[in-house]
């Protein structure tokens, strides 16, 4: 047995737990029909091979047709979903994992125009600022008709195989009877804490009676809302001793904060550059003050931190959610003595972001996170072993170079700056986005352990490359700033990257136009600002920077709303001619019937990047396949077999930004799929 605190077992009631790590509920937006079908199977079964103790699945699965999904929830009211919920639980169960899952109604946090069109309800008429919509004031016969549906529901998934259930309050139905600041309700069910406390009671004393004993019940709920007037953290040790002795539930899950606004949302699950761990210290707390089960999650992505919470006594199992999605294999690699080899959560919140905006989940930089069904986590050695060839150590050179790698291929790498890191490398100049760098660290200390050879400080050529006798070429030499966009006056502009480099000075009255809408212009904004500069951010989108996403933009706006950036939306920069010190800037609108000035002394451009491609083209008619990728077999799984030139010396490919203008997480899934096959 190992003296590892994170790898002793857990006693939860009658359930044995293999070890303290758990993936609390998340929804990933997987569903298909409202149904975990097969993607969400394989996403989940995956975390279960990588040795997790508990698996918590579907973040907030809807129990009744008033809560319709925001973001592609699972519909638990549906009785269809059993036989789905039971090929998941058994999977995961053959692994040696436990799997629960989170049910909810959301209350006012959804809109009445999704799903059936029913009016959303809640304990009063309040709305909630980040879905906008305003609810019903809640009557007795909702909440006996919602009970109900949680019971139901909780059967439903009793019956597909599930260890037990977890109940969503923060923020949600359960959450807005608990808390002074959304419930305005008379009677049994408002006013006094025991009053406000008696539908989430209700609810859990209803699926007790229908589940049974032998089915493990818990709460994911906020003992301090960090809210004037909302719950502080005092009545939410009395509210986690209620539930404690109410009889009815197994353990506390324990959130600070509230998610009602963006930055709120981003208080409670942090992303870069905010602290790690940040409410680990109060759930602490409150397993202290109640001598109870305590489970808690919030950005807790290293394994060292995930041991102290436990050695330290301050949760009983400790959540480790964003960094599975990274990594699916933690636990697995802590057993084998492997941390070292561990792929680290960078805090990006590509993940969540993109739910929030309708997509899917996907990992920064793990691209078969949410593709189990077609892409690997661990990548299988090739038959043949072959010489390859890569231009470029950006995140789609390095991703490329390590999948080749662990192929068994013989890899060698071109690189023309005098270290690895592309684009990555200039995001990481920003103190708050400087975690991005493990995206490089992890793949180049990967690539060393697998012998890739690296050539830096090389401006690789065609001849450079034929001299290496590759049986296949990949171009990941990345993009230039594309600044080149003004009717006139193109010259008098700067780059994004030419201010986050510093290799240009800030201005004192500066213009960015921004219509790329990443990460880049609000970098380069701060910078400016922070230098001093009056800045005003440009855009002729709708809203600035949708690129960068909710909760991502949280850090951006609290630091740049304190140095009094002005924000425009649109308006288009559409030429510029120098007067003087200062340049004329002319705004227009795609709207049209505007035309205005701005006098600054500096404009810099967003508008991402042009593809570095001379290399590429160079090589192109020396390749059998003359740089054609088939997509057919790309996506089917299948090696590349284009053959365009019989005299051609070797295959050739393009990826990343070498193609187009893209972000991160496309160019490491371009290595990756790419490479898997080669």
């Amino acid at each position: 047995m190992s003296n590892d605190p994170l790898l002793q077992p857990y006693k939860l009631k009658h359930l044995t737990l293999r070890n303290r790590i758990i993936v609390t509920s998340h929804e990933p937006a997987y569903p298909e029909d409202g149904m975990p079908k097969e993607r969400y199977r394989a996403y989940t079964v995956e975390r279960a091979k990588g040795g997790v103790a508990l698996t918590m699945t579907a973040g907030s699965a809807a129990v009744s047709r008033d809560s319709p999904p925001v973001f592609n929830n699972l519909l638990v009211y549906k009785d269809e979903i059993v036989p789905w919920i039971r090929e998941m639980t058994d999977a995961v169960h053959e692994h040696g994992s436990a799997i629960m899952i989170q049910l909810t109604h959301l209350g006012r946090r959804t809109r009445w125009d999704k799903g059936d069109w029913l009016p959303i309800v809640s304990p009063s008429h309040q709305r909630e600022a980040s879905h906008r919509a305003f609810p019903k004031k809640i009557e007795d016969w909702d909440i006996e008709r919602i009970i109900k549906d949680f019971a139901d529901a909780a059967e439903r998934m009793k019956a597909g195989g599930m260890d037990g259930i977890e109940l969503e309050a923060y923020g949600h139905l359960i959450d807005q009877f608990v808390s002074p600041l959304t419930n305005e309700l008379d009677g049994p069910y408002g006013g006094s804490l025991e009053n406000r406390m008696r539908f989430c009671l209700d609810v859990f004393k209803a699926i007790r009676k229908r589940v049974g004993d032998d089915f493990i019940l818990g709460v994911r709920y906020t003992a301090d809302e960090c809210l004037p007037g909302g719950t502080g953290k005092e009545e939410g040790i009395e509210i986690s001793k209620r539930l404690r002795d109410s009889g009815l539930i197994d353990y506390l899950n324990v959130i600070r904060g509230h998610i009602d606004t963006d930055p709120g949302l981003t208080d409670v699950i942090p992303i870069q550059g905010m602290a790690n761990s940040p409410h680990l210290d109060f759930a602490g707390d409150i397993r202290a003050a109640t001598n109870f089960p305590t489970f808690h999650a919030a950005k807790i992505p290293d394994v060292a931190t995930a041991r102290h919470a436990i050695a330290a006594g301050k949760v009983d199992m400790v959540g480790m959610t964003r960094a599975h999605m990274t990594d699916p294999h933690i636990v697995r690699k802590i057993i084998e003595k492997r941390e070292d080899d561990i792929r680290p959560c960078v805090g990006a919140n590509y993940c969540l972001d993109r739910i929030y905006q309708g997509g899917l989940a996907f990992c920064i930089h793990n691209a078969a996170t949410g593709r189990e069904q077609t892409m690997p986590h661990i990548v299988e050695k090739a038959e043949l072993r072959k010489k390859i060839v890569i231009v470029g150590a950006g995140p789609a050179g390095l991703e490329a170079a390590r999948v080749s790698a662990e192929r068994g291929h013989d890899v060698v790498v071109f690189e023309a700056a005098n270290n690895a890191g592309g684009q990555i490398r200039l995001t990481a100049q920003s103190e708050r986005r400087r975690e991005m760098i493990s995206i490089i660290d992890w793949r180049m200390s990967q690539c060393e352990k697998l012998g890739v050879t690296f050539h830096f400080n090389t401006w690789a050529e065609a001849g450079t490359i034929t001299a290496e006798k590759p049986d296949i070429v990949i171009i990941a030499t990345g993009g230039l700033p594309h600044t080149d966009v003004l009717t006139k006056g193109n010259e008098l502009v700067v780059s994004s990257w030419d201010i986050i480099s510093g290799d240009v000075k800030p201005g004192t009255n500066v213009l960015v136009f921004d219509d790329a809408g990443d990460h880049a212009g609000l970098q380069a904004a701060e910078f400016l600002a922070q230098a001093g500069a009056k800045v005003e951010i440009m855009t002729p989108d709708r809203s600035f920077a949708p690129e960068v996403m909710a909760m991502n933009l949280v850090p951006y706006m609290r630091s740049l709303q304190k140095l009094d950036v002005t924000f425009t939306v649109t308006f288009r920069l559409e030429s510029a001619e120098k007067s003087g010190n200062q340049i004329i800037a002319t705004v227009g609108s795609d709207y049209g019937g505007v035309a205005k000035e701005r006098v600054v002394d500096q404009i810099v451009v967003n508008h991402g990047t042009i593809p570095l491609d001379e290399l590429y083209f160079e090589l192109k008619p020396h390749s059998r396949n003359l740089g054609e990728t088939s997509y057919d077999q790309l996506l089917a799984g299948e090696p590349q077999s284009v053959v365009r030139n019989e005299e051609g010396q070797f295959q050739l490919f393009r990826i990343g930004d070498a193609v187009a203008a893209r972000n991160t997480h496309a160019a490491i899934y371009d290595g990756l799929r790419i490479a898997k096959d080669l």
